[in-house]
């Protein structure tokens, strides 16, 4: 939990939600300097990454429980939050959205649309199941980073540990299962269809965040997009790929805290432009 100074005041707080192959923690450099300005934040891992527990061997992976287990953490909070969704997490949310309307304050959506490019895919796909037995060492997998995301500074070895386990055998492993490729990941262009259909429900305030290298989300993707859910308000970050926050954060932070400035300053003039009823302390 993120939580704001005293001095920043009161406004509405976010939900974090991470895509595929991440965790929580890859919220946590936007979720502080959105907290500064007085948005309080909650990020979790998702089943099956990070911290949170696999599903037993028995138990299928499917996009309904990443739903339902969305609409259960946001449920639990004091007042619809704002959703900050990055890939899969943005999906879930337009879903768990339009299944529960007004779960949501706001989506935002970070380089994700219903529809996606499958070329996008099947390169996340490789990254992903390269080394499947595990890496020799913290080096080998960073090596496989810096090929992967050319035009980010190489990390250092170290800083990838929080995002790997290592095994008894002393070989390091991803965070997340790797059963999730198969049974939520692969043939997930099947559902594009019904998450579009889902997407047109869709009432609440809409930001779309795309970056301009993006190899997920293209120019007619969000031509779509925007015909599905008209409210939809659409910024491209030219420096950034898929993974928004991790290759321009600050610009990527600018434009959520734009964003809930706008919706603040529209939901006030809503406010101020109804009757007051002296009598009855109502507005109409």
């Amino acid at each position: 939990m993120f939580r704001p100074p005293a001095a920043a005041g009161q406004r509405p707080a976010i939900l974090y939600t991470h895509g595929f192959g991440q965790s929580g923690g890859a919220w946590r450099k936007s979720a502080m300097a959105l907290a500064s300005q007085g948005h309080a934040g909650l990020t979790y891992d998702a089943r099956g990454h990070g911290d949170s527990q696999r599903n037993a061997p028995e138990l299928r992976y499917d996009a309904e429980q990443f739903v339902d287990d969305l609409i259960i953490v946001a449920g639990e909070q004091a007042e619809p939050p704002v959703l900050v969704g990055a890939s899969m997490g943005g999906l879930f949310g337009l879903i768990a959205e339009s299944r529960w309307p007004g779960l949501f304050t706001a989506l935002v959506l970070v380089d994700i649309t219903p529809h996606w490019e499958q070329a996008g895919l099947a390169r996340v796909l490789e990254f992903a199941t390269a080394f499947q037995d595990g890496f020799a060492s913290l080096e080998q997998a960073a090596d496989l980073v810096a090929a992967y995301l050319p035009h980010r500074p190489r990390r250092a070895a170290q800083a990838l540990a929080p995002l790997m386990r290592q095994d008894a055998d002393g070989r390091w492993r991803w965070h997340w299962d790797m059963r999730l490729i198969d049974e939520l990941i692969r043939d997930s262009a099947r559902h594009q269809d019904a998450i579009a259909e889902a997407a047109r429900g869709v009432r609440c305030p809409v930001l779309l965040i795309s970056g301009g290298r993006s190899e997920l989300v293209s120019e007619d993707n969000i031509r779509t997009f925007r015909s599905l859910v008209p409210q939809a308000r659409h910024v491209q970050l030219p420096r950034a790929g898929h993974m928004l926050a991790g290759d321009d954060n600050d610009a990527f932070t600018d434009a959520v805290l734009d964003y809930l400035g706008t919706l603040s300053r529209a939901r006030h003039a809503r406010f101020s432009n109804t009757d007051f009823d002296p009598a009855s302390g109502a507005r109409s």
